[in-house]
């Protein structure tokens, strides 16, 4: 390794760089080539840059990636970062165990998330305040502000993801505040559009589908030490259906709910990804449904956008590369 005072932070190399750092070695994946060769592909990361390492069969650490790197560890390494069709990868020249005189150079364990730009305390206020003047059915009010208390503190640290989108400590609360605004709006233009509508459009039900429809997430998915990864219940159920559940438990807490009221609202959560593909068993049948899909499509997906942009460009090329969550090259300018 290079002198003490070298190591610079991974998310400052730009394409070409060669330099130290330390990394958080987030996932593993074993794989075979045509010719039917194990090898490894490693996924690597600070606070604000995932970087893949391909650990190849001849490669001096084939041996050791398989026996020991786990998920979680942390890495001082050195290399050349490199930004490729196939995404960012970083080509080893070294790479070692972190150790506690590391700190010396500025190691810290716990800087490895990336957390809301947005202060948490300010969005569940927003959000709350919202629930409690907008959605003016009693009923429906009261379960959103239950099912709220309940999972505070997840609700307020928890990321949207584990990957593509607001994946993130805090980024839940960001995309479920963000989502509810867009549905707010969406709400009041549209009820004013359509005031003949039958039956009337519900606000009360558009913004508690907004702020319920990812809340399964707290329970698919889980901090570990390498980051958000699925819980058990995650993998096998999902967060759409595991959302079902919980509204449907806060129903029964609630004496006298009406059965169509939280048949909507169900529906809301289960079809808000539309599609099978993207992990509704169902797409939205009903026009608050509609409205939630959208105000959730539309932050999930800009998000994704704002984020490929806002990453430094490989040889100042006009678009971005496909390698993304919405698989297409982006245009960054002339």
């Amino acid at each position: 390794m290079t002198e003490p005072g070298s190591v610079v932070s991974l998310s400052d190399f730009g394409p070409g760089d060669t330099g130290e750092c330390f990394v958080l070695l987030a996932s593993r994946d074993q794989a075979t080539t045509r010719d039917g060769k194990p090898y490894y592909r490693v996924n690597l990361r600070d606070a604000g840059r995932t970087v893949t390492v391909m650990v190849w069969n001849d490669s001096p650490w084939f041996s050791e990636c398989e026996a020991s790197w786990k998920p979680g560890q942390h890495f001082r390494i050195r290399g050349t970062y490199r930004e490729t069709r196939y995404g960012p990868q970083f080509e080893l020249d070294a790479i070692r165990e972190a150790i506690p005189e590391d700190r010396e150079d500025g190691f810290d364990p716990t800087a490895f998330f990336s957390a809301s730009r947005f202060d948490t305390d300010r969005m569940a206020a927003e959000l709350h305040h919202i629930a409690s003047t907008e959605i003016t059915d009693s009923a429906v009010r009261q379960l959103v502000l239950l099912i709220l208390e309940q999972f505070d503190s997840q609700i307020r640290t928890m990321p949207a993801a584990s990957r593509n989108h607001h994946a993130y400590r805090g980024g839940f609360l960001e995309h479920v505040l963000c989502v509810t605004k867009n549905a707010l709006y969406l709400a009041d233009r549209y009820c004013e559009h359509y005031p003949h509508l039958q039956p009337p459009l519900s606000k009360s039900l558009v913004l508690a589908g907004a702020i319920l429809h990812d809340i399964g997430k707290m329970q698919e998915l889980s901090f570990q030490p390498h980051g958000p990864d699925y819980t058990p219940a995650g993998r096998l159920v999902g967060h759409i259906l595991l959302g079902r559940d919980i509204v449907r438990d806060a129903a029964r807490q609630i004496e006298g709910f009406d059965p169509e009221t939280l048949l909507r609202l169900e529906h809301i959560v289960i079809s808000h990804q539309n599609l099978p593909e993207w992990g509704s068993p169902i797409a939205p049948h009903t026009p608050e449904a509609l409205l939630v899909h959208y105000a959730d499509d539309i932050d999930a997906k800009f998000h994704i956008m704002a984020a490929v942009l806002e990453a430094p460009p490989a040889d100042d090329e006009q678009f971005s590369s496909q390698h993304n969550p919405l698989r297409r090259r982006l245009f960054r300018g002339l």
